[in-house]
């Protein structure tokens, strides 16, 4: 038992809570070897469990009182913690890889191995827990260590070696949580904790096969009454578990309807047909009767041979489809008489390499009690006392915020563990940010993340605490869940896009226009709260208009952008220039246009002002009703030199939108019926004239000016710019292809209309 961790003067109580008996034993383990101090038997009176699970959870309790009693007498001190196995009808085997770098040479301590091992078994519950394809809860109830490894070469002991890498191949055991929660209650009812839970393969493997044996391909089969549990060995190692629900009660069972008797008086014939002739008992009738061994043996035959062909099959499931070399029987179901030369049929070996274990493989025990018993039936729950030093394999209980919950202890336990197993989620431990802002800039998508919210209070037995926290059996843990924080809110006017400024050059002075923004095609002030999905446009202009009012200085007549001229709407963008004629002496001075900027520092466009529906291509707000074209000047034919058609009745004429009725020459517009008009439009003998056009088939009577263009005909005619009805606008003149400057003379017949239209419209 070389690795085993020796607890000297410790005493261990081990359980082995079977089908139809509970077998008690008390020892401690010294040099290696294990002394046995005492041993109870009991059956039960009813059959409280059936197929290695408890059905009647009180009446177990009773009977494990009763022996933890006895034992108690025998030693004259009491017992508080028990070491037990677990058997049931859904068993599941996880073999899993894990390995362990150090980065550099390093002992091997203990701890180091101990660490490793949970390792492979949080490793193994975690690929369990993916796998897992049925609603039940599983435990994992049992791990074995098949290899080791360092430095990437397998070496039988890991500990005291200088190594730079070590890992483990390991083994984990499942059982559904109601099997483990029945063996829980049970033994808490007699006032008992549970020390180590281990599996009942694992746990008789211990004693039947030494680990000088297991570098053999081997099989251990316990055969109880309820369950036959399987382990194989090869390599040195245990490499597999398996369970098939058939076991001692299946015969019992057969004997209870040939001999007419109680379950009870079934299995004392079953027993004792293995030890006599004849067997004497009395039926239901109260007749006494006797049956032979032989016949007891024919019974049976048809039934054990396919209680052992379900187990061969099991054992060439688990051994890679093959059969092992021997077979190693443990338990009180496998002394029926022919079980085991039947097994060895359905294995194809040898009858001689499958035997019942019993008092032979026990030689490394000292019973130190009288008259011990050292038959097939105490393997397992020595076993389970050996298993105490191999492995720590416990749960444990803690209140989290007043529910009393489970946990599988793997020696490093915290908070964080204490709250998955209560479903409580990670939001909930840790801080949460509030809801996010999401919207568009200049076409680009922009996230402002909400703050952060505060992180959950932890206390553990009313100290401070935090997730990374150790909890142990009994432990008082208290969370509060973390909060979420505000959610995000941010002015328009934080974007860093409107930090910048707006630099021209106006009568020959630099000045600084701050930027601002339309959101959603409405222009909006700094203060204005961006909300979800707002759509922003950055504005990079100004017209002539604006600039002046944000200067707060008159307008004088002769503007000039870039030395083009231009109009009160035409817009200006970075580093343009901008002049006019002063009609005011006060402005002539350009130190005088820097104090009028100074005096409007801050300025801001409020939301709507001076603004009314009109946006141009890009988005640029206009003003008024009418605005300029950029200064694009008109192309020949249909569109402007952008392509872009005139939009609406104050639409632009070129590729940006204009307002109003009119527009110059440049692309500059004419403000209305009613407002400036340009030089290019200026009587030249101080009178107006009417001249008489067709459009569209119907005459049209100009007035107003000493001179006519095609343009001039769009404020005669009723011409639906705003709403396209087409893909472009045809203007034609006297047949042809016009160009909105060309001058109109009396009678030319005009045509307009949208284009793929099948009707013109006048």
């Amino acid at each position: 038992m070389a690795g085993v961790r020796e607890k000297q003067g410790q005493l261990v109580f081990g359980l082995d809570i079977g089908t139809r008996s509970i077998v008690g034993t008390v020892g401690y383990l010294n040099n290696g070897r294990f002394h046995v101090l005492a041993q109870r038997f009991c059956e039960h009176d009813t059959r409280a469990m059936l197929d290695g699970q408890i059905h009647d959870i009180g009446k177990v309790g009773e009977t494990i009182t009763y022996v933890k009693e006895q034992l108690e007498e025998d030693l004259n001190r009491k017992l508080t913690e028990v070491c037990i196995a677990a058997a049931g009808r859904v068993l599941r085997t996880v073999t899993t890889h894990t390995e362990h770098d150090f980065g550099e040479d390093h002992n091997v301590t203990e701890e180091d191995v101990y660490s490793l091992t949970t390792m492979g078994v949080e490793q193994a519950y975690e690929e369990f827990q993916r796998n897992n394809d049925t609603d039940m809860k599983f435990y994992c109830v049992g791990h074995t260590p098949m290899r080791y490894y360092m430095n990437g070469y397998q070496i039988g002991n890991l500990e005291g070696h200088k190594a730079r890498s070590i890992a483990v191949d390991l083994i984990a055991t499942f059982l559904p949580d109601d099997v483990v929660d029945g063996l829980y209650k049970a033994v808490e009812l007699a006032g008992l904790h549970v020390a180590n839970l281990t599996l009942e393969p694992i746990a008789a493997i211990q004693v039947a096969i030494p680990e000088k044996f297991r570098m053999l391909n081997m099989a251990l089969v316990d055969v109880g009454a309820g369950t036959s549990d399987i382990s194989i060995t090869r390599d040195g190692a245990i490499t597999a578990y398996g369970m098939i629900p058939v076991a001692g009660d299946s015969l019992t069972e057969i004997l209870v309807q040939h001999c007419l008797v109680d379950f009870d008086t079934a299995e004392r014939i079953k027993r004792q047909a293995g030890e006599k002739e004849t067997v004497e008992y009395q039926d239901i009738m109260g007749l006494t009767q006797v049956i032979t061994a032989e016949e007891v043996e024919q019974l049976l035959s048809e039934k054990v041979q396919e209680m052992t062909r379900l187990v061969a099959d099991c054992i060439r499931e688990l051994n890679g489809e093959k059969a092992v070399s021997a077979v190693f029987v443990v338990g009180g179901g496998g002394i029926i008489p022919g079980y085991t030369d039947c097994l060895a049929r359905q294995l194809e070996i040898a009858k001689e390499r499958v035997a019942i274990r019993g008092q032979e493989v026990m030689q490394g025990i000292e019973f130190e009690n009288e008259d011990p018993r050292k038959d097939s039936l105490m393997v397992t729950p020595i076993g389970i006392c050996l298993s105490f030093y191999e492995q720590s394999n416990n749960f444990i209980f803690v209140d989290f915020n007043g529910e009393h919950i489970k946990l599988y202890d793997n020696g490093r336990l915290s908070v964080a563990d204490a709250a998955m197993q209560s479903n409580v989620s990670n939001e909930e431990l840790f801080p949460k940010r509030g809801q996010a802002l999401t919207f568009t800039v200049n076409g680009k998508s922009r996230i402002v993340r909400g703050s952060q919210g505060e992180a959950a209070v932890i206390r553990v037995n009313g100290e401070t605490a935090d997730i990374y926290t150790q909890i142990h059996n009994g432990d008082r843990v208290e969370v509060i869940a973390s909060t979420a924080g505000e959610a995000a809110s941010v002015e328009l006017g934080r974007l860093p896009e409107l930090a910048q400024r707006l630099h021209v050059v106006v009568n020959g002075v630099r000045i600084d226009l701050p930027k601002t923004a339309s959101v959603n095609g409405r222009l909006e002030n700094e203060y204005y709260l961006i909300r979800e999905n707002d759509v922003i446009q950055i504005q990079n202009s100004y017209t002539v208009s604006e600039i002046v009012e944000f200067m707060d200085v008159p307008l004088g007549g002769g503007i000039l952008v870039n030395d083009t001229p231009a109009q009160p709407q035409t817009r200006v963008y970075e580093n343009f220039t901008l002049s006019w004629t002063e009609s005011d002496p006060a402005y002539a001075d350009p130190e005088d246009v820097e104090d009028a900027q100074s005096d409007r520092e801050g300025w801001e466009v409020e939301s709507g002002a001076s603004q009314e529906e009109n946006t141009d291509a890009s988005g640029d707000v206009f003003q008024g009703k009418n605005a300029d074209a950029s200064g694009d000047a008109p192309q020949k034919g249909n569109a402007d030199v952008s392509g872009d058609m005139p939009q609406g009745k104050n639409g632009s004429v070129s590729g940006d939108v204009s307002q109003g009725k009119n527009a110059d020459a440049s692309g500059d517009m004419l403000q209305g019926k009613n407002g400036s008009v340009s030089e290019d439009a200026l009587q030249g003998d101080g009178g107006t004239v009417e001249m008489n056009v067709i459009v569209n088939s119907l005459p049209v009577t100009l007035q107003g000016k000493s001179s006519y263009v095609f343009v001039d005909v769009f404020s005669f005619i009723d011409f639906d710019l705003s709403t396209p009805a087409g893909r472009s606008i045809v203007t034609l003149l006297n047949g042809r292809n016009a160009e909105y400057m060309e001058p109109l003379k009396s009678g030319d017949v005009i045509d307009i209309y949208w284009e793929n239209m099948r009707t013109r419209k006048a």
